[in-house]
């Protein structure tokens, strides 16, 4: 077992129930090392990030958890995809996710292959029907492909894997929180990566190894 790392939760600051503080605290006690807060944004509303910030030191400063100010583009233009990511990031956003293709909702065709020719962008959320060109532009650019603990976001889940497994690229499993009961422990995030069809040898990598990369590339742990 190791400590658990989700890099995609949301707060009261878009969608989410929980205030930053309670995300952490819950994080906490189901035994994280990280936890990212990803509120969703667009052109409307990208100052959130400065807000989660706030929050976001206080935490850091009197608990045992890294919590990391980020933001999810959502359903914004694909074209528009790295302005808003570039401006996120000058904002203060320590990790970028982009809401992919899921099969259940209305995403704009063309996002999965926005997001992956973005360096900025560190997770490609739930990509749905990932292409093998999109998955490999996204090993080059060091995006990592998201395993989802979300219903319906997680019924592409199996075509995520195996794309990403023929072509190299990296995986996580993240839970896209946003009530009390969408966080999970390390267990259940391998049971669901398991689920998914990931082999057992590469559990460690993909709970473990890899969103540990994505947070020391950004100097955060």
């Amino acid at each position: 077992m190791g400590n658990r790392i989700d890099l995609h939760t949301h707060s009261i600051f878009s969608d989410g129930e929980l205030l930053p503080s309670e995300i952490a605290r819950r994080a906490h006690v189901l035994g994280h090392q990280a936890v990212a807060i990803t509120d969703h944004v667009d052109a409307t509303n990208i100052d959130c990030v400065g807000k989660v910030i706030n929050a976001v030191l206080d935490i850091r400063e009197n608990w045992d958890i890294e919590i990391i100010p980020g933001a999810e583009i959502t359903h914004a233009p694909a074209e528009i995809i790295p302005k808003l990511a570039r401006k996120a990031r000058e904002l203060g956003a320590e990790i970028i996710v982009v809401h992919g293709e899921t099969l259940v909702e209305p995403v704009i065709e063309g996002t999965n292959w926005s997001a992956v020719n973005c360096p900025e962008v560190d997770v490609l959320a739930h990509p749905g029907l990932i292409t093998h060109e999109e998955a490999c532009l996204a090993k080059e650019n060091d995006i990592a492909l998201e395993i989802s603990a979300r219903r319906g976001h997680s019924l592409g889940n199996g075509h995520v894997v195996q794309v990403a497994q023929e072509v190299g690229a990296n995986l996580v499993v993240d839970t896209d929180t946003h009530a009390p009961e969408d966080l999970i422990n390390y267990e259940m995030a391998s049971k669901i990566a398991l689920g998914s069809g990931l082999p057992e040898k590469e559990v460690k990598k993909v709970l473990n190894d890899n969103p540990l990369a994505i947070l020391e590339k950004k100097g955060i742990l």
